[in-house]
């Protein structure tokens, strides 16, 4: 998309709208729905204002709490949504429950959705070039007015970050989907992402792996009951390490419930 200085300064002047959210360990849910999210983020992307999407679960916020420079990214997004059954429960048990469950894998679709009416433009980064290849053929497909303008491995260092970044900005796209990893994308995206200059930039884990079809998503039953977690673990009985974070989410959310809200000191 084009953008004139002018509407560039137009679009830097306009209020940010003010999201009602649910303190956590001093990062800050959203409480809306995924339709609000939609629109928030499509006002994002028409005033070109520079916005971090984080999709948080109780692993990212388990990890938060012991990674000083993960806490800040998830502090310092722009929007971060609760994916995982287990933020909204913990939403709920300390009594300012969010409207839903806003799924990553789910927003990057109605994104693809809106942007088929809008002809935004999309980034893909992340994951293997074959995986990354095949993800950006399909979604091509299914959304054929959504211009998909650039693709890029996840495998490069921090001295190729310069030239990763020159190739996004050069693309100038309206959204930047980055699958890397947890523990590396959201990082990452936090520290580049004025250097970056995308109005929606959002980590989405293994959905370029699904939609490749290198990865089932589980059945919509599943999904409705939040068991997702439980039905990667038969997918990748490895991740059973990472999973163990899940119950001592739920045991220090029960035993902090009074204090999960309030301030939190800054790692």
């Amino acid at each position: 998309m084009t953008v004139t200085v002018h509407e560039k300064r137009q679009a830097q002047a306009a209020p940010v709208p003010e999201v009602p959210v649910v303190p956590m360990y001093g990062m800050s849910f959203s409480r809306m729905n995924m339709k609000d999210t939609v629109r928030y983020l499509t006002e994002a992307i028409e005033q070109r204002r520079t916005t971090q999407v984080i999709t948080g679960n109780p692993i990212m916020i388990m990890t938060a709490l012991e990674n000083p420079v993960f806490h800040r990214a998830m502090r310092e997004a722009e929007l971060l949504v609760p994916d995982g059954a287990g933020a909204v429960w913990a939403a709920n048990y300390v009594g300012m429950p969010v409207a839903e469950r806003v799924a990553g894998f789910d927003l990057l679709h109605e994104l693809l959705h809106v942007g088929e009416q809008k002809r935004w433009s999309v980034f893909l980064l992340g994951t293997t070039q074959e995986v990354i290849d095949e993800a950006a053929d399909r979604l091509k497909r299914q959304y054929p007015l959504v211009r998909f303008i650039g693709t890029h491995h996840g495998f490069f260092g921090d001295d190729e970050d310069a030239e990763v970044i020159a190739k996004i900005r050069e693309a100038d796209p309206d959204m930047l989907f980055v699958a890397r990893g947890v523990h590396n994308q959201e990082p990452w995206i936090a520290k580049h992402k004025q250097a970056l200059g995308v109005p929606v930039m959002m980590g989405i884990g293994g959905s370029l792996d699904v939609i490749a079809g290198k990865l089932k998503r589980a059945p919509l039953f599943m999904q409705r009951l939040g068991l997702e977690w439980l039905y990667r673990l038969m997918l990748q009985p490895s991740r059973i390490g990472r999973m163990l974070a899940l119950p001592k989410f739920v045991i220090k959310v029960m035993r902090d419930r009074e204090n999960v809200t309030k301030e939190y000191p800054t790692p």
